[in-house]
């Protein structure tokens, strides 16, 4: 099978809160990474939100000349504000059609910081990808440590036994820089066939 083939991504979605955080740090990552995927012409899929780290990230493809496509569920359509123009906008009925859209519309998945919404959104994808229900690869931004605590706590599984090693489960990749992130998931997806990118969406709940 022919590498290039293997290793193209059309679209990363990209997990990452509704607010913008203390540490001004966080904004400009968003709006970097915004801008790098707009120059590589890879599809910005996430939450939806013209507020915090969303509306960053998603503002910044757009002013670039990038596609964003923001998926919504209804019931947040008023607290989160969604962008309607300059995107494709998915307003879905609830939170599992809406995570289950972005899985069917993304290559990989990049988790900025975010809260609780985020790490769930993360963890589902990385427990899904340990059961062997798809192989899209997943990158943390760690930006200025943000994500450390939970690395560490993965660390703290595995060493008890709890959660398998990467080469028997999930490869988590780290990227303290926004430059770093699409070079490890373009060289993580070349080990992954197009035939396995079309594995069976995860249609269960967890």
């Amino acid at each position: 099978m022919n590498v290039d083939s293997m290793s193209k991504i059309n679209a990363i979605c990209v997990y990452c809160g509704s607010n913008p955080g203390s540490d001004p740090a966080f904004i400009k990552t968003a709006q970097g990474f915004g801008k790098i995927l707009a120059e590589n012409g890879i599809r910005l899929v996430y939450g939806g939100g013209s507020i915090g780290l969303m509306g960053a990230v998603a503002g910044s493809v757009i002013e670039h000349g990038g596609a964003a496509t923001g998926i919504i569920p209804e019931f947040l359509t008023e607290q989160e504000r969604p962008r309607r123009r300059g995107q494709e906008l998915i307003v879905t009925r609830d939170m599992h059609e809406r995570k289950r859209t972005m899985f069917e519309r993304a290559d990989a998945f990049v988790a900025l910081p975010g809260g609780l919404g985020t790490l769930e959104e993360l963890v589902e994808q990385l427990t899904w990808a340990q059961l062997g229900r798809h192989k899209k690869p997943i990158v943390v931004a760690n930006i200025n440590g943000f994500w450390d605590p939970l690395l560490s706590l993965i660390a703290h599984m595995r060493a008890l036994g709890l959660v398998p090693e990467p080469a028997r489960g999930v490869d988590l990749l780290v990227a303290d820089r926004i430059e770093d992130i699409l070079p490890k998931l373009r060289k993580a997806a070349r080990a992954v066939s197009e035939a396995e990118k079309e594995m069976a969406v995860p249609t269960e709940r967890l």
